[in-house]
């Protein structure tokens, strides 16, 4: 099930929201459980088994690690056997075809026979509800959270239905305040479901109807120039709008559900270095990363060449996590190299005023990065590269302008235009601007459930509308 389908917005989320209130404040962690179960299996029931084991398992180990001790040796190898257990799941589920793909090659390059395995079903959401749950072990093994005595309330963390397809990825430790007590009010749910309106506009209205564009330029054998440039303009905003939209509307239903996430994007298409865009972009991953595995590797505590050790190991695994191919490894260590090279040079990754020339520089790191990203090989990776730097002048090519609409075009200007307005406000500051954007915002605010209604009928007109980020 997903958050843009009429299933969702007309039967489950009714029927879940009135059960949840109705139910007593003690016991909505269970309608919670429940409800999130019933999302989740609604796609496959099978692997709702692996999800719930995943969920027993880190419970428990949480408890064996408090029982032994913060810091003590006990406590350092139940810490060990969670992890391990989760990252052998996450490895086995996402990464065992790889692998022996990876090997067959070898092996048929060889002259040798490939071994067989058969095909792995990748669970959807694994890769979030597995570094979920890692935080929490690791959190309670360094006194950061206390682990929960209800077993319920961390069921409900770990499968929280909102965040549980492609986050943001959330923290306990952030939540079990909420868990213990938060409010319900009129105005926290009125938030809540205008928050949940602006991501389902920018995920239907723009990232789907911005989708033709960049489809029909990797799909060509041979794009021209144009093609290409158009192709990954058109990606590089599809995917922002696709992800940042599904954010907005987990943050959305949380505020519904009383709870409130931590943001998840910060206007990335404005940062004038890629430091500065990984503190924008999938900001609970970048997050996350740093706290799990950049520091413990050492993070910048060491020699120079360690802490540029540890920036290409944090985000060639950073890489991997979001997929099982050398496109990912390679986008990986694209963003490791540049944080690099940024360190080396001393560029802030928290710039006072604004210069043009490394905002551009920097957007056009970006849009290279995400040719890698895009691509199903390194073959259509580089043949990509190729036709963008080739500069043949041919301008759109015929076969590239008969998948496209007028339509297409018209929504991709809107959306860096809205960009470019949102990004105007943060770097300029509210002073200058505010006036400007209220006013806006005050004649775009009726618009809201008009632009709203306009897109579930877009929707309904459409077969099926999946994020971009289940794939991870």
């Amino acid at each position: 099930m997903v958050f843009s389908s009429n299933i969702f917005l007309f039967l489950f989320l009714p029927a879940f929201l009135g059960l949840y209130y109705l139910t007593p404040f003690r016991h909505r962690s269970l309608v919670i459980l429940i409800g999130s179960y019933a999302f989740y299996a609604w796609w496959r029931v099978d692997f709702l088994l692996l999800f719930v084991a995943v969920t027993f398992w880190n419970y428990f180990i949480g408890l064996a690690i408090h029982r032994a001790g913060v810091g003590t040796a006990s406590a350092r190898k139940w810490v060990a056997i969670g992890v391990g257990g989760d990252l052998a799941t996450l490895g086995y589920f996402k990464y065992a075809n790889f692998g022996v793909d990876s090997l067959n090659d070898l092996l048929v390059s060889a002259g040798s026979q490939p071994l067989e395995l058969a095909n792995i079903i990748l669970p959807i959401g694994i890769s979030f509800y597995i570094f979920q749950a890692i935080s929490y072990v690791v959190d309670v093994y360094r006194g950061d959270t206390e682990p929960t005595r209800r077993f319920i309330d961390f069921a409900a963390f770990i499968a929280l239905f909102p965040q549980l397809i492609a986050g943001p990825v959330l923290r306990y430790k952030d939540l079990a305040d909420q868990f213990t007590y938060r409010t319900h009010t009129m105005e926290k749910f009125g938030e809540g479901a205008f928050r949940f309106m602006q991501g389902f506009i920018k995920k239907v209205f723009i990232a789907d109807s911005i989708a033709p564009l960049a489809d029909s330029a990797f799909a060509l054998s041979d794009p021209s120039t144009a093609d290409a440039w158009l192709g990954i303009l058109a990606y590089t905003a599809q995917l922002y709008f696709d992800f940042s939209g599904y954010s907005d509307m987990a943050i959305g239903l949380g505020l519904m559900m009383g709870f409130r996430f931590n943001e998840n994007f910060n206007q990335p298409y404005i940062s004038q270095s890629i430091t500065e865009f990984w503190r924008r972009w999938h900001i609970s991953l970048s997050t996350w990363l740093r706290d799990y595995l950049y520091i413990p590797l050492g993070g910048n505590r060491n020699s120079t060449v360690k802490t540029y050790r540890n920036l290409l190991l944090t985000m060639l695994l950073g890489g991997l996590w979001h997929g099982a191919n050398w496109t990912f490894l390679l986008w990986g260590a694209w963003h490791g190299l540049l944080l690099s090279v940024e360190r080396a040079l001393g560029v802030s990754g928290s710039p006072s005023g604004f210069r043009f020339f490394r905002w551009a520089l920097t957007f056009l790191f970006v849009m290279l990065g995400w040719v890698t990203f895009r691509a199903s090989t390194l073959t259509e990776a580089f043949g990509f590269y190729g036709a963008m730097f080739s500069f043949d002048g041919a301008g759109l090519s015929d076969v590239f302008v008969q998948g496209i609409r007028d339509l297409n075009l018209a929504i991709l200007v809107l959306a860096f235009g809205v960009i470019a307005m949102m990004g105007l406000k943060d770097r300029l500051g509210h002073r200058e601007v505010g006036p400007i954007l209220s006013g806006w915002r005050s004649a775009a605010a009726p618009l809201l459930v008009p632009v709203f209604a306009l897109a579930v009928l877009k929707l309904s007109a459409e077969s099926f509308s999946p994020f971009l980020y289940f794939q991870f």
